[in-house]
């Protein structure tokens, strides 16, 4: 079933625009892959909250165990948010996405965020060459899952549309399979990124409601995910909530909700 759901993957990413929402538990799994969403993928910073960490807490063998989780619970393909590779150098990035293809996910992603207020991006060589490192790997693993490269300059302060571009086209150049650079909510830049990697497949991060699903496919988006911001969204029910109950001691909010159980019954 592995090599069927990355075969599948890939054929999703040669034509159309399709939308990949991402669950934080096989529970929120479940319930996307009920609605008819063709893949899904996963949220790093949803896990964390899901253990009450910080992003930056989860180890690398906490999101291996999620991977195979999730992986487990649906049939659909799942792609993994696999942040930095869990490494700084590329022999270690190589190691750890040999572990990751092995839990049944059909592709991931390697960022060049660092993690170092003061230097947030990989050196540029370097970025490169952690992705052809992770290229490498998942041909040596001949399991084919599809490689992302991430540029997160709009996620940590280093909002420089030529850079990104610059860093996109060389991890597609590395073998990098689709290209991928988060919060960036101007089209205008969305379009350069399509234009400067095609026929690479791009995707687009929508966390906020500043385009569709129709408008980013026109741009040329091949696929859509949002991050954590499902979790958030839960995460604002219940804590809107559980003020009111704190704060008011009323439960205004207990109305209107969802037959949960009818979701996963029979």
């Amino acid at each position: 079933m592995d090599e069927d759901r990355v075969a599948e993957f890939h054929r999703l990413h040669r034509a159309g625009c399709f939308v990949m929402p991402n669950p934080w538990d096989v529970g929120t799994a479940r319930l996307l892959e009920g609605l008819g969403f063709t893949a899904l993928a996963t949220t790093s910073a949803g896990l964390a909250w899901s253990l009450g960490l910080p992003d930056a807490q989860v180890t690398r063998d906490q999101t291996l165990e999620h991977l195979r989780q999730i992986a487990g619970a649906v049939s659909v393909p799942v792609n993994a948010d696999f942040k930095d590779g869990y490494a700084v150098d590329p022999a270690g990035v190589a190691a750890n996405v040999k572990l990751a293809a092995a839990t049944g996910i059909a592709g991931l992603s390697i960022e060049d965020s660092s993690g170092d207020e003061t230097h947030p991006l990989f050196d540029f060589e370097l970025a490169v060459e952690r992705v052809a490192a992770a290229r490498q790997a998942i041909d040596e693993s001949g399991t084919r899952i599809v490689l992302t490269g991430r540029s997160e300059g709009f996620v940590c302060g280093r909002p420089d549309i030529d850079e990104t571009i610059r860093r996109l086209r060389a991890y597609a150049d590395v073998g990098a399979d689709c290209l991928y650079a988060p919060r960036i909510d101007n089209l205008e830049h969305v379009s350069a990124i399509v234009a400067a990697v095609s026929p690479k497949p791009v995707n687009l991060l929508i966390n906020s409601p500043f385009t569709t699903v129709a408008e980013a496919a026109q741009l040329g988006v091949r696929r859509i995910s949002v991050g954590g911001t499902l979790a958030r969204t839960a995460w604002d029910g219940v804590l809107s909530a559980a003020r009111e109950i704190a704060e008011q001691g009323t439960f205004s909010r207990f109305e209107r909700l969802p037959d949960v159980e009818a979701v996963f019954g029979d």
